[in-house]
This record gives C-alpha cells, sequence and structure tokens, in this order.
C-alpha cells in the first residue's frame, strides 16, 4: 500500500530524534500504511473498534490520575499509574498537541501490559496508529484486545 503525501511527511516527523528521542517506529521498518494496514486487520480479527479501544484507554488514564502518580487500581483487575511531565507533544500530523505523560496499565487478569500516552491515544483514533513494532508507546491490538475482554 502506497502512503499519501501528508503520510510521507508525518513518517518522517516519526523519526527519533523529531517530536521524541525514540521516535514512533521502533524497530519498524514498513511503511507507514502497511503498519496502519496491518493493525487494522489485526482489530478486526481481534474484533475489537479501535474508537472503543480509544475510549477504553481514556477511561484507564483518567481512572489513574486520581492516584497520584501512585498505582491505582481500576475495577478490582487492572493497575494504573499516570506520570505527568511539563510540556506538549505535537501530533506527526500537524492535528493538535497532547499532554506530554505516560500511561502504564497491567491487567492482573491477563497479564498483559502496555504503556501509552495521550499522544498515543490520538494517534489511534484519529489516524488509526499504533506505533511501530518496538516502540515504547506502541498499542499492540492484540495486548489492548486482551485487557478489554
Amino acid at each position: 500500500m502506497k502512503n499519501t503525501q501528508a503520510e510521507k511527511e508525518a513518517l518522517e516527523r516519526m523519526r527519533p530524534g523529531v517530536i521524541t528521542a525514540q521516535g514512533f517506529l521502533g524497530t519498524d521498518a514498513r511503511s507507514f500504511a502497511d503498519i496502519v494496514e496491518s493493525d487494522t486487520e489485526a482489530w478486526r480479527r481481534e474484533g475489537v473498534d479501535p474508537d472503543a479501544a480509544a475510549d477504553f484507554l481514556e477511561r484507564l488514564r483518567a481512572e489513574g490520575q486520581k492516584g497520584l502518580g501512585e498505582p491505582a487500581g481500576v475495577d478490582g483487575r487492572y493497575v494504573v499509574t499516570v506520570g505527568d511531565a511539563r510540556g506538549l507533544l505535537p501530533c506527526p500530523f500537524h492535528d493538535g498537541t497532547f499532554h506530554k505523560n505516560s500511561v502504564e496499565a497491567v491487567d492482573e487478569k491477563s497479564g498483559s501490559r502496555i504503556v501509552y500516552s495521550d499522544l498515543s491515544v490520538h494517534l489511534l483514533r484519529a489516524h488509526r496508529f499504533c506505533q511501530g513494532e518496538g516502540s515504547p508507546f506502541r498499542l499492540d491490538p492484540e495486548a489492548v484486545s486482551r485487557m478489554m475482554r
């Protein structure tokens, strides 16, 4: 699948050292379009709508923030820790800036662990981009789906 010009430009901004030190692609050498297509298929296989996944992640973050930086229990199943930092991160697509934060959610039932940020959720919801394999903030569709069950 080919990338649009806007996707090519965003892809350049996703590289390490442009917006974040580690970038958004991890060790993934695939094109932006191929990453999105593969993850879209994974969401389909899991039977999970990406918008529902984004809603779930936003709810975990909101509940985790009540712990004020300490681990917070959510729904008797998840342990969520939200770390805040000063500043904002721009979306690589130039469609907004997002609070710089880090959310770690551990599902005590499945053992799944995900780390994400407000920008991660925006990239999922607006661009269907889960970030590349090996990216520290990748929203792996299988892991998120497991947590939602």
